[in-house]
């Protein structure tokens, strides 16, 4: 928690229970996407909580993207929002760029937050690098646009991973802190949903590193546009120790790459570790990494198949984002339009 004023009581009271999630569309989608987000996302949109889900196209440019790139991986996220189930009906599926109350809300927010509570985020502080003088002025303001993000729906709840905790944090400071200065209780104290085997999927080169598409290595991750047989050489070549499996969760303690196939069998599976433990302790990985990898097969072939259908026709894609868009400004103007009430602006 940075020094922002302290949480309200019951800081979420009287405000409609929402979700708001998104993700850069920066290209190659990979299993760490699809367990640590799409994954949750489909298994959450029947149980009743309205859920807005964005590709985040604003974010991706707070480093140079080449256009082209950009608009082809905003659509291939779209695709895989689709393919793993997320119903565009059921939920609320565009790209941030066409609901300008984001960033109308970001201002706003810009000149709530502090800079040096800018400055101590890590992932401003990974990205800058040493020359932070060279970053964009957009890399350092990025989190008051998350915070923007979810708020301007006055989102109750966002499923983060591990590293995007810290903003999250911020969003609390921010909606805090603005409810503060003005007197109001007007935006909730968002809650970060953090649960599933699976949240943060290691790579398969080496188990201490998270998954990540920019690494060099095209095996140390599984592509959601992998083929069937791409998906299986790649767990059948994944790191491992020459122990077995361990008969309890305690066994894989300090082995990380046993712990990350163990974790995404049962993310995949929708089962505990321990279950997955259980049913397969004393195993050697010649027979336990072919099991997982017809559980990947069943579950993650489909998907790539129905992106490359889904890809084949942009117009509907575009169609869908626009659409979403629409419903998406529905939530958000009004919010943005009492916003400015409360700060002064004059609206005609």
């Amino acid at each position: 928690m940075s020094d922002a004023v302290q949480t309200q009581s019951t800081p979420n009271a009287g405000f409609t229970p929402r979700v708001f999630s998104g993700i850069q569309p920066t290209g190659n989608l990979h299993l760490g996407n699809y367990l640590g987000a799409l994954k949750r996302f489909a298994d959450a949109q029947n149980k009743g909580i309205q859920s807005i889900y964005c590709m985040v196209d604003l974010h991706a440019i707070t480093v140079w993207q080449d256009p082209a790139d950009l608009a082809r991986a905003t659509r291939e996220l779209c695709a895989g929002f689709i393919a793993a189930g997320i119903d565009p009906e059921k939920s609320i599926l565009f790209n941030q760029s066409q609901v300008p109350e984001h960033t109308q809300l970001a201002w706003i927010f810009n000149c709530v937050a502090r800079l040096g509570w800018m400055q101590r985020m890590t992932q401003f502080k990974d990205k800058a690098g040493k020359n932070a003088q060279n970053a964009s002025l957009g890399l350092l303001a990025y989190p008051a646009l998350m915070a923007a993000d979810i708020l301007v729906y006055h989102a109750t709840h966002v499923p983060v991973g591990e590293d995007q905790k810290q903003h999250l944090e911020l969003t609390r400071d921010i909606a805090i802190k603005f409810n503060h200065d003005y007197g109001v209780d007007f935006f909730p104290i968002t809650e970060p949903v953090i649960e599933g085997a699976a949240t943060r999927v290691m790579s398969f080169r080496d188990g201490t590193k998270k998954m990540s598409k920019s690494d060099p290595s095209d095996m140390s991750r599984i592509n959601l546009t992998d083929d069937a047989d791409a998906i299986a050489k790649k767990i059948r070549k994944a790191k491992t120790d020459p122990e077995p499996l361990p008969d309890s969760i305690e066994g894989l303690e300090d082995r990380p790459e046993a712990r990350n196939l163990v974790n995404i069998y049962a993310a995949l599976a929708d089962l505990t570790p321990e279950q997955v433990i259980a049913e397969h302790a004393g195993q050697q990985f010649g027979a336990f990494k072919p099991a997982l990898a017809d559980l990947a097969v069943a579950k993650l072939a489909p998907i790539s198949t129905e992106m490359s259908r889904l890809m084949q026709d942009q117009g509907e894609i575009d169609s869908i984002l626009r659409r979403g868009a629409d419903r998406a400004r529905e939530i958000a103007t009004p919010i943005l339009q009492k916003t400015y009430d409360i700060t002064g602006m004059i609206r005609s």
